[in-house]
């Protein structure tokens, strides 16, 4: 095959047949000329290479011609190329704009990572030829380590995750309010949908045999084309019931010890590295996201037992239906995820006596305690939430605390903390 030629080609069908797409836009945005190469990572399916494009239809629309803006995906079986091989694209773009000047052309590099040593051609580019570079993963440990080695300092890394409701409503058409009963009633079902069916954005408005499908095939390409593929993993059957365990402990502090010894009793064999790394995988791919139990050491928090949330609870429903009506389990995972989005790794879980859910950081300051409770109605389990909720709040010396519940809404003082109850849909719609 002519490398050189197949390229050729793709750039001309690529200027000659562009037209604005119809698509979303989410109001995330990607700096342009920041002088850094702009990383977007995230989940597959979640809306990377839409955002890619936005950024590229919005450049021509400015006027940025056609022509300096070059959009390649690495998903495409014709770009199945060796990092030597990548020079093909500058040297591919030269012979056919032999007068333009490379500084003013904009690169798109979708799905990078799936080319060994990327980062080698990126940095040259950006070194020598562009400094106008956006490029977007499926994989946070294959762009971080190779950002945190030899792109260190050139990037603005960003992560992109399924929509979050005020998107999903978005999507649907629906208007974010609830002044009147009838908008009220709209949001709180919409709600319920959305903890079901979650947010990738392809499925939103999809029938649910469509949907369970689409999250299926998701599922897959993660397993067995991001993990098994990637990390030739070899033992899938132990893959799978590794998920499995992951998933019988979703939103439930986890040890893996206790895993481990659970494959030894069903005659799977296996060790506790191994195990490590296979949750590291699940992670770097955005399978699953952990969270540590808080602890002022580093090496104590590395110990202890971790809790594990799925990426999407559509795709948490693909893999699994013992989910499907656990409206508590998918309400804390959804509110997982959202923290994530919101503060990064800096959300961690508090257990000593009683135990409170999120203890939220900013830097290393603790900023907000947030316990996830379903239903309150049960005077027990009210009297367990608020007892876990207060210990942290006088650990962390906070004053305020949040109890996020499906429906109730209240507010009142315990033990001298000011407690607020908030429907989760309010407080994902920042309310």
């Amino acid at each position: 095959m002519n490398r050189k030629l197949t390229i050729k080609e793709m750039i001309g069908q690529q200027h000659a047949s562009w037209k604005q797409e119809e698509l979303v836009d989410r109001g995330v945005q990607l700096p342009i000329d920041s002088g850094k190469i702009s990383v977007l990572s995230g989940v597959r399916r979640c809306g990377k290479t839409a955002l890619l494009k936005l950024t590229r239809d919005k450049l021509i629309l400015t006027g940025v011609p056609l022509s300096k803006t070059l959009f390649f995906s690495f998903d495409d079986e014709r770009l199945l190329l060796k990092v030597d091989e990548l020079d093909f694209i500058l040297q591919s773009y030269r012979e056919l704009y032999p007068h333009q000047n490379l500084s003013e052309c904009y690169f798109f590099f979708d799905e990078i990572q799936n080319i060994e040593h990327w980062e080698k051609f990126i940095r040259r580019v950006y070194d020598n030829e562009s400094k106008n570079i956006f490029i977007s993963g499926s994989n946070s440990k294959l762009l971080g380590s190779e950002i945190a080695t030899s792109l260190r300092g050139r990037t603005l890394l960003q992560e992109l995750f399924p929509l979050d409701f005020k998107e999903y409503l978005s999507f649907r058409g629906i208007e974010a309010s609830y002044q009147s009963v009838e908008q009220k009633a709209l949001l709180i079902h919409s709600f319920e949908a959305y903890l079901k069916q979650g947010g990738f954005p392809e499925t939103v408005n999809c029938s649910e045999s469509q949907r369970l499908q689409i999250l299926t095939d998701y599922y897959h390409v993660l397993l067995f084309r991001d993990i098994v593929e990637r990390y030739q993993v070899t033992r899938i059957h132990a893959l799978k019931y590794f998920i499995q365990k992951l998933i019988a402990n979703l939103t439930k502090p986890f040890s893996l010890n206790k895993i481990y010894n659970e494959f030894k009793s069903q005659g799977i064999k296996t060790s506790k590295d191994n195990l490590y790394e296979v949750l590291g995988y699940i992670e770097a791919v955005y399978l699953g996201l952990r969270v540590y139990k808080f602890d002022y050491s580093v090496v104590n928090r590395e110990m202890s037992d971790k809790k594990i949330y799925a990426i999407d609870n559509g795709l948490l429903n693909a893999i699994s239906y013992q989910f499907t009506d656990n409206y508590g389990i998918l309400l804390e995972n959804t509110v997982s995820i959202c923290l994530r989005q919101r503060f990064n790794n800096n959300v961690f879980y508090f257990k000593q006596k009683g135990e409170c859910d999120f203890i939220v950081f900013d830097r290393d300051e603790p900023i907000m305690a947030i316990q996830v409770c379903y239903d309150m109605s049960n005077e027990d389990t009210r009297i367990r939430e608020i007892k876990g909720l207060v210990e942290a709040m006088n650990y962390f010396n906070l004053t305020n605390g949040l109890i996020i519940t499906m429906y109730h809404e209240d507010s009142f003082v315990e033990d001298g903390k000011n407690i607020e109850v908030k429907p989760g849909y309010k407080w994902m719609l920042g309310v």
